[in-house]
């Protein structure tokens, strides 16, 4: 077992003293302290056990002995920067891209995906001539001050205003509760052409486009999976005016959706973009990143007369490590693993849904799944407090799981690819369990049927919030629990951040309305501020 220097009070003290206060851990009303991991399981200082379904970092496992072996190796013998020519960095270019169609063939090699996407932005600008962007409502690609402008995710919780006049929002393309839903002849279309309108109304502002940007798969917003021919689409639209269109797979890239190794491929062979950027898995937890994009834009960005260079970026460490990871996807077959328990999972939670009204739709591919819960299945009202109670109740079982997406009531798997059958079927059954108690104490269970008022007189309230939420009455659910539930601020990170700020009380702030629609039924064609 590995050895801590404090004891986890005076860890807690120490952070709140030197690390600033916007770093949100995971369950922040009491932190985990882990002090090892290895494959899916992560441990803690008293060497709790806690099954791991959210960690997409540790792609290919935690602690994978191969990318260990790697990095020592190289370290043994050189680290240094990508001016000094190195077989490592040529040689995982290679390997990398033979992973992609042809056209993307040329690799920047940076440390993060924010740095990635903030890369990405520079070459679609410098090869256009253009500024603006397009980005999908709910998206978020990451924290440098160029993409919070471009992620209404985090610039909807700044003050009104905060979008900038070159980002244009467009909806997103979910057929669950978005505005084109699964009952439309052809969704990809209708949701494409929301873009085309965005660039026509921009255009008679004497606005141009540079680069479409979105998530292959949207995670932050709530695990959506776009529709088919959709990104075709939008691709020619934006091709039409002299833009390139940017997919970031920096969360559901290396193999994630089992199917294909990426996951823009999901919409056809007939797709490519022309830039890709990618993070989190391809490094298993050590910071690279990578971006990859046509010779055409490569010799666009090269003919500015501005030298490109990143001290760490491909240096010979990450470049070992980043060719252990492919080799072990390949080695080890992860990407039929993700089908497999992928497939599996999505059965196991279908068969819960059928039991339990709670579960309004189960989307994914891959291990890259999203349980949308509800109050109302016909109204699709999300269930956003019955989330944070079953992360929480999840917590207590040793099991790590987040919720996320605009309303946070969207349990989130993605967890290390080496995921088990045995952990699926684990999880599922907890998960059941749980939502047993909760249809048993708020009556959400029971088809037409209202909650009632119970005795303890206890509202299961968000902080934050001044909506209030069914009630519950039942053993299981303790009075600590619903403490716990009521001023939960539950599982805190980059991408799913505090309670307590302005995420539940975002106002509307892309150019459309949000995902509810007086067709669908449902709550406000607009966001709640409070």
């Amino acid at each position: 077992m590995a050895t801590e220097l404090f004891n986890k009070q005076q860890t807690i003290q120490l952070r709140h003293r030197h690390i600033g206060p916007s770093c949100k851990v995971f369950f922040s009303k009491d932190p985990l302290k882990i002090i090892r991991a290895q494959g899916q399981y992560m441990y803690d200082e008293n060497d709790t056990k806690f099954l791991d379904c959210i960690n997409n970092v540790a792609h290919v496992g935690h602690s994978h002995p191969d990318v260990v072996q790697a990095a020592v190796r190289q370290m043994e013998l050189l680290n240094t920067n990508s001016r000094f020519l190195h077989d490592n960095l040529v040689q995982y270019a290679k390997q990398l891209t033979a992973t992609l169609p042809p056209k993307l063939s040329v690799c920047y090699f940076v440390n993060s995906g924010s740095e990635a996407n903030d890369l990405a932005l520079r070459l679609a600008r410098q090869y256009t001539g253009h500024q603006d962007i397009i980005t999908l409502d709910h998206a978020y690609h990451g924290h440098l001050t160029s993409l919070i402008d471009i992620s209404p995710y985090k610039f909807c919780e700044l003050p009104s205003g905060a979008q900038k006049e070159f980002v244009h929002v467009a909806p997103s393309p979910d057929i669950y509760r978005g505005r084109y839903r699964e009952d439309h002849p052809d969704p990809a279309s209708a949701y494409a052409d929301e873009v085309n309108l965005l660039i026509q109304e921009a255009q008679k502002k004497g606005r141009k486009m540079a680069a479409f940007i979105a998530e292959s798969m949207q995670s932050c917003g709530g695990q959506i999976i776009p529709p088919p021919g959709y990104f075709q689409k939008v691709a020619q639209y934006v091709h039409n005016v002299g833009g390139v269109f940017i997919a970031d797979e920096v969360q559901v890239g290396f193999g994630r959706v089992g199917k294909r190794f990426w996951a823009f491929q999901l919409q056809g062979g007939d797709f490519v973009p022309d830039i890709i950027t990618m993070g989190k898995p391809i490094g298993n937890g050590h910071p690279m990143s990578c971006v990859v994009t046509t010779k055409e834009i490569a010799t666009a960005f090269g003919a500015s007369g501005l030298e490109y260079f990143n001290t760490f970026g491909g240096n010979p460490v990450s470049c070992a490590i980043g060719l252990a990871v492919l080799n072990i996807i390949e080695k080890e077959d992860l990407c039929g693993n993700a089908s497999k328990v992928g497939n599996y999972l999505i059965d196991l939670l279908k068969e819960l849904q059928a039991k339990h009204q709670l579960i309004g739709d189960i989307r994914g591919v891959g291990l890259f799944i999203g349980v949308d819960l509800v109050k109302d299945r016909e109204k699709r009202t999300p269930a956003m407090a019955e989330a944070q109670y079953i992360i929480y109740r999840l917590k207590e079982q040793n099991i790590l799981l987040s919720a996320d997406g605009p309303h946070r009531n969207v349990l989130k798997f993605k967890p290390p690819m080496c995921f088990t059958v045995e952990n699926a079927k684990f999880v599922v059954e907890k998960i059941g369990g749980i939502l047993s108690d909760l249809e048993k104490g708020t009556r959400v269970g029971v088809p037409n049927e209202d909650s009632k008022s119970v005795a303890n007189g206890l509202p299961l309230t968000l902080s934050g919030s001044k909506r209030k939420l069914p009630q519950a009455n039942i053993s299981e659910l303790n009075s600590s629990r619903i403490d716990e539930l009521r001023y939960t601020e539950a599982l805190q990170s980059e991408e799913t951040p505090d309670e307590n700020s302005n995420h539940y009380n975002r106002v509307l702030c892309g150019q459309q309305q949000s995902s509810y629609h007086s067709e669908h039924g449902a709550v406000s064609g607009k966001r709640i501020r409070t």
